[in-house]
């Protein structure tokens, strides 16, 4: 790639990691994490991963720093706080020195027209368009406008010489929270809007910002986007449910619920299915990279995931507390419930699963769960949560209570 403007030639991106102090070593390490996240290529397929990791640092230092146009639309600012928050090494030192960011609301200086000026002269160069937000189309666009121009405006305009398409976050992939029913202003993803360029969708809500980074890097080093998946993801981070690497497994296998929020089996780390866990219906890397240079996650902090990376989760996946076993999975999967009912086989985290005792315990689960404490409604009804005060049973307090009676459900289908 050639990004040159009146006769003057951007430096190459290892020129500007020396002139900016990055030792060698430092960068082969994050091009080693980069080999270990996403398959390399053809030619890398039967390299070990220091042989790819050279590879692909030898690829990045000779490209010359890539124009970014990073427009902000109809969001809440969350995607672009999860990129530049998510760790020094990822991307403060490496992945934004590697790239001539000439738009990006949030954290360039200029402003009013100044803003405006950057952006029409970025979008004359051949770039990189990050997009996070939806499209609102509704009533001509009047919902969100940028410059007097509306947001779809914008994009267009940005996307004219982009030479890929990154869509991060659910907004921007399709439409977030505000396209959920009744959907107000009409909003639209990306993909919606934009129908002759690749667009590579990171999906979440936010997604992890190394997921961000790391597409970018796929892209520089291939010069193609990634692989990706029947929704548009990059199969490197959507290619496996949280539910196969999920480090509750192993309870969810044995019958363990958390019945109710901070009750025994909550202390213990059990499973937390039986209280809105969409981590069976749900496909990202959360669970292997997580979060702030791999500190936690939602589930690792004992929130249960609420799908944020499928396509319309609000409409779908709410109440987020409550147990939905019949919402529609991906691929061959026909529903959650199935999927808890180990369909799958092995996993990336190599937590084999046995299918028949995976069954009767979860049935043996399942009909505890019918003869334990009922739902309490809160507030509007929407948000449905165990009651606490009419806990029976040992289910929730005893840790070896589930499995005991796991094993007796199991003696009894006999």
């Amino acid at each position: 790639m050639t990004y040159q403007m009146d006769g003057w030639q951007s430096p190459t991106l290892g020129e500007e990691l020396a002139r900016t102090g990055v030792k060698r070593r430092d960068f082969l390490k994050y091009c080693s994490w980069l080999a270990g996240i996403f398959a390399a290529g053809p030619a890398l397929l039967n390299s070990d991963k220091a042989v790819a990791a050279e590879v692909i640092a030898e690829t990045l230092e000779s490209q010359e720093k890539p124009v970014v146009v990073w427009l902000q639309l109809q969001e809440c600012t969350g995607c672009v706080e999860s990129a530049l928050r998510s760790g020094g090494t990822t991307v403060e030192e490496v992945v934004l020195r590697l790239l001539s960011v000439e738009y990006q609301e949030a954290v360039m200086w200029a402003s009013g027209d100044g803003a405006n000026a950057a952006l029409k002269e970025a979008n004359e160069k051949p770039h990189i368009l990050v997009v996070n937000g939806s499209i609102p189309v509704g009533d001509d666009g009047i919902y969100c406008t940028i410059g007097g121009e509306s947001a779809e405006t914008v994009l267009r305009d940005a996307a004219k010489n982009a030479v890929a398409i990154l869509a991060v976050g659910a907004c921007s992939v399709w439409g977030g929270v505000q396209a959920s029913y009744p959907n107000p202003t009409s909003a639209r993803g990306v993909g919606d809007i934009i129908k002759d360029k690749p667009i590579v969708n990171v999906a979440g809500c936010p997604p992890i910002g190394e997921v961000i980074t790391a597409t970018v890097a796929y892209y520089l080093t291939h010069g193609t986007i990634p692989k990706l998946d029947a929704e548009g993801r990059p199969l490197f981070a959507y290619d496996q449910r949280i539910h196969d690497s999920c480090p509750r497994r192993a309870h969810f296998d044995a019958g363990q619920y958390v019945r109710y929020f901070d009750d025994e089996g909550a202390r213990n780390g059990w499973c937390l299915y039986e209280v809105g866990c969409k981590g069976p219906s749900t496909f990202s890397a959360c669970p292997i990279i997580q979060w702030n240079m791999h500190t936690s996650w939602p589930i690792g902090a004992g929130h249960p995931c609420i799908g944020c990376t499928e396509k319309e989760f609000f409409d779908k996946f709410t109440p987020f507390y409550q147990t939905l076993p019949n919402v529609g999975g991906l691929g061959i999967e026909a529903t959650a419930e199935k999927v808890g009912w180990g369909l799958l086989g092995a996993t990336v985290a190599g937590v084999g699963v046995h299918a028949g005792l995976t069954a009767i315990r979860h049935a043996a689960g399942k009909r505890a769960a019918e003869k334990a404490e009922p739902l309490a409604a809160f507030g509007d009804g929407k948000v449905l949560l165990p009651d606490p005060k009419r806990a029976t049973g040992k289910a929730a307090d005893e840790p070896e209570a589930a499995p005991k009676r796991a094993a007796e459900a199991g003696e009894s289908e006999e």
